[in-house]
């Protein structure tokens, strides 16, 4: 077994795009400017958006934090999304999901500029990435395939089960895998919560995505010998022995799966760190894409 080091591969990614800033800066062009906005004071998000705040200051992007209570109207955060929309300091931003009941995260997400949506979920990006058309890829899946193809994980003619058809990792990386490219090429299965005989279908593949929010969900028996699994879950559950009074804990079984898999991504430090990368690669992009 090997581990998929997202964090090391992340960190490659980040002296490239550092190389790249210094070049801009060289050539007289502009500095690409993310912005990400906060809504609350959940755990998670916090460490994800100050994560992103982090990489920015190590690639030499500027970077703007709006924060706002979970108090905050729909109405003052979709003002605040059509002035970034209209600020052209802001080369891309982020709206950190998920967003208070009261506020429609659809209404939102549509509310960016497509030009401007680093993380890839306005249905105008999706749209063109199931074309194949240029585009911000959405971050997750596309952090998945830069790892998959850093490592050299051979994918054509393999068979891959995708767990999971959320609309920003499962959906739109079935459809990256089916595509013709490197990586890509494989026969993909999405399943989800509606499959029968998953449990069979998942054993069967060459490629285990698993993006399905249940910590622990697939164990030994559901993985053939040499099998390359991705472990996608993020779920915080209460551990008694950290000092934050919780761990993170990913789809897979890790212990036990990694005894059998070829490859296997841990949590954390496998998809979440090549995600943060990804919008960076996504803000760099946006100076072309934007004619910068």
């Amino acid at each position: 077994m090997q581990l998929l080091d997202g964090k090391a591969t992340a960190q490659d990614i980040r002296e490239e795009l550092r190389v790249a800033v210094e070049q801009r800066k060289s050539n007289g062009q502009k500095v690409p400017h993310l912005a990400a906005v906060l809504v609350g004071n959940d755990g998670g998000s916090l460490t994800y958006v100050n994560a992103k705040v982090k990489a920015c200051e190590q690639i030499g992007f500027d970077s703007s934090l709006i924060r706002y209570e979970d108090s905050v109207t729909e109405d003052e955060l979709l003002a605040k999304v059509h002035e970034l929309n209209n600020d052209d300091e802001i080369d891309g931003f982020i709206v950190q999901l998920p967003l208070p009941e009261h506020i429609d995260e659809l209404k939102v997400t549509q509310a960016i500029d497509p030009l401007k949506d680093v993380d890839g979920f306005h249905p105008e990006n999706l749209g063109k990435m199931v074309l194949n058309l240029p585009c911000f890829l959405p971050a997750t899946p596309a952090g998945i395939l830069e790892l998959l193809k850093r490592n050299n994980i051979e994918t054509e003619g393999k068979d891959c089960v995708v767990i999971g058809r959320s609309n920003i990792v499962g959906t739109p990386l079935s459809i990256m895998l089916g595509r013709s490219s490197n990586p890509g090429n494989c026969t993909v299965t999405l399943t989800h919560s509606r499959t029968k005989n998953l449990k069979e279908k998942v054993s069967q593949a060459d490629i285990i995505i698993a993006a399905i929010g249940k910590p622990g969900f697939v164990t030994a028996d559901m993985v053939k010998e040499g099998a390359v699994v991705v472990d996608v879950g993020t779920t915080r559950v209460p551990d008694s022995t950290k000092k934050s009074g919780w761990a993170l804990k990913g789809d897979v079984k890790f212990d036990e799966v990694a005894e059998k898999c070829s490859f296997i991504t841990p949590v954390p430090g496998g998809v979440g760190p090549m995600t943060i990368a990804s919008l960076m690669i996504n803000t760099l992009r946006s100076m072309d894409l934007r004619g910068k």
